[in-house]
């Protein structure tokens, strides 16, 4: 060994921090190459008693320095806590399973009983998660809950290992009574993309004691994303949920809200950079306005957020006593939403806890950006059969709870007059009937309610029930005959629609707003043009008892901003305007 590889190894040991268990080595800079390079450290070892956490990141380890570490570990059976990130720098790929399986298999050997295991910044691949399969399923692996994996490049193959090995060391592990509850998982930046999430989300709906989930940029879509918000709702003691820089879109962040109903102890959201979008944003604001009590922090930067859904969202945080930040930075406010924002959170007196909007991206642009939206056929034809199992499995817990997949009661559905919503949803000649015989239709179907029954729409479908009502209200004239009963057929659908979950309402509405025209949605959205008969039945609804006022706060908060596109119905919007804020002060 040089002289001044010895001066270097005799300096690193002079300030190694010994003490309280711990050994560190910690960012020495050492490359330790063989054993004759680690001889004083493994020396260091053998001679502590009671080990019980080993810090070595910051070095770089050859395959027989591991080796000669790993000797000295046989016996220390009281080690808890591994500290090993960054270890591997510079040294080629292949050798690091070995000098894994060296470590993992001394540890197996002295009967240790892990509780916290940092791989992270090592660059492995997965082989490296290989070099630690056998580590990860033994009994020292059994009472694990903290196990850090960030930027280790695992892939796809790396993270279905993983998952492999987690869920066999929970078998394991239960048949002998103590069950693995891993608490604490990390693995951001190592682009396990959909199916690598989607295999790891098995093992942590299996495993069902996660705490904190930590696995930003990890190029995983809304399959993936779906996947995890299933496996979440397994896991009701969630503190930190941190997906940053992922990509949600419109069904991501559906299934992700529908998954935080059922966190009630969740204190950090981080879906920042995540492609949330105005809808998603609009049903997360409702699971907050509705539960997350302790929530601390929410960040929904970068998401592509309008101005209306961010107001939501800040009027959601006004009953979150523990709230302590609030990061909407980078959407699409424009410079007057920005003002919008801050003025809102200072009236709440909540002004302190919105982020800086420095990097807003201003009002987004009138014509959809085709490229953004979802390609599920394209993008996503080989997961199909995976996803498949996991909305299987997803529906059947909603279910259990009663709730669908959408967020929708299953028994919620349309139990009033629909003869006209069916043909004005598919209108063809043999259908064709005037508001005379639909008037009389609807007085036949309340006198023969098995018809009625036979002819039910189901809530669980937004999209068709905007559709429906859209073309019902489109039909409405006052003067006419047939009015009373097509307003009783417009009650019938929102009565539905919004009676259910607030999640199911907030859902139902923003899907409607965009049909209208008043919000930007995903994909091929069909359009309708708004006529003034439309925002008269919308008038009329306003002033029913189903319609809440967190709806009315929507609606109006919606109109306040972007109502300008139905100019060409000044009058009625005038109208309707008028009655949301009679309906929003109601309770004041």
């Amino acid at each position: 060994m040089a002289a001044d590889d010895i001066g270097q190894l005799a300096d690193a040991l002079s300030r190694t921090h010994v003490g309280d268990g711990e050994l560190s080595y910690q960012g020495r800079g050492l490359k330790l190459d063989n054993a004759e390079s680690v001889a004083g450290l493994v020396t260091e070892i053998a001679q502590y008693q009671g080990l019980r956490a080993l810090r070595l990141e910051g070095n770089t380890i050859g395959v027989e320095a591991a080796q000669a570490i790993a000797k000295a570990l046989e016996d220390k059976d009281q080690l808890q806590k591994c500290h090993w990130s960054d270890m591997f720098t510079g040294r080629l790929r292949a050798e690091i399973p070995t000098a894994l399986r060296s470590l993992g298999s001394a540890i197996t050997s002295a009967g240790a009983r892990l509780s916290e295991l940092d791989l992270s910044d090592n660059a492995f691949g997965p082989d490296g998660v290989k070099g630690i399969e056998q580590l990860l399923m033994s009994p020292s692996c059994h009472s694990l809950k903290v196990l850090r994996l960030n930027n280790c490049g695992m892939g796809i193959g790396g993270g279905k290992i993983l998952a492999e090995a987690l869920t066999e060391c929970h078998r394991r592990s239960s048949a002998l009574g103590a069950p693995l509850s891993l608490r604490v998982f990390i693995a951001g930046r190592n682009r396990l993309e959909n199916e690598g999430a989607s295999a790891l989300a098995k093992a942590f709906k299996l495993l069902g004691s996660l705490e904190e989930l930590h696995v930003p940029q990890n190029g995983i879509n809304h399959p993936g994303i779906r996947a995890l918000a299933s496996a979440m709702q397994h896991n009701p003691h969630l503190r930190v949920l941190n997906l940053n820089d992922n990509t949600f879109t419109k069904r991501g962040a559906l299934a992700m809200a529908q998954a935080l109903r059922h966190l009630k102890n969740i204190q950090v959201i981080n879906f920042g950079d995540c492609l949330v979008r105005t809808e998603g944003a609009m049903a997360l604001s409702a699971v907050l306005r509705e539960g997350l009590p302790i929530l601390k922090e929410l960040n929904l930067s970068f998401g592509e957020i309008t101005e209306p859904a961010a107001l939501l969202l800040a009027q959601a945080v006004l009953n979150k006593p523990q709230m302590e930040k609030v990061d909407l930075n980078g959407n699409c406010l424009g410079e007057e939403g920005c003002e919008a924002l801050r003025e809102a959170m200072e009236v709440m007196d909540k002004a302190d806890m919105l982020a800086s909007l420095s990097d807003d991206e201003g009002e987004p642009d009138d014509e959809d950006d085709d490229d953004d939206n979802e390609t599920d056929e394209d993008d996503n034809e080989t997961f199909e059969d995976e996803e498949k199992e996991n909305l299987d499995e997803e529906e059947e817990h909603s279910k259990e709870n009663g709730v669908n997949c959408n967020g929708n009661s299953p028994s919620s559905k349309l139990q009033s007059p629909t003869k006209i919503a069916s043909y004005l949803c598919s209108p063809s000649s043999e259908k064709e009937l005037d508001l005379e015989d639909k008037t009389a239709s609807l007085e036949h179907q309340r006198s023969c309610p098995q018809t009625t029954e036979s002819m039910t729409v189901d809530a669980d479908d937004p999209e068709r029930a905007a559709d429906v009502l859209l073309k019902i209200s489109a039909s409405y004239k006052e003067e006419a005959e047939s009015g009373e009963a097509l307003l009783e057929a417009v009650d019938a659908v929102l009565k539905t629609m919004l009676s259910a979950s607030l999640l199911q309402s907030t859902c139902f509405l923003s899907t409607l707003l965009v049909h209208m025209g008043l919000l930007k949605g995903e994909g091929k959205v069909k359009r309708v043009p708004v006529v003034s008969a439309q925002l008269s039945c919308l008038t009329h609804a306003v002033q029913q008892p189903y319609f809440q006022q967190h709806h009315a706060l929507l609606l109006h908060t919606v109109l306040c901003r972007n109502g300008k596109a139905l100019k060409s119905c000044s009058s009625a919007l005038e109208g309707l305007q008028d009655a949301l804020k009679r309906r929003c002060s109601a309770d004041h």
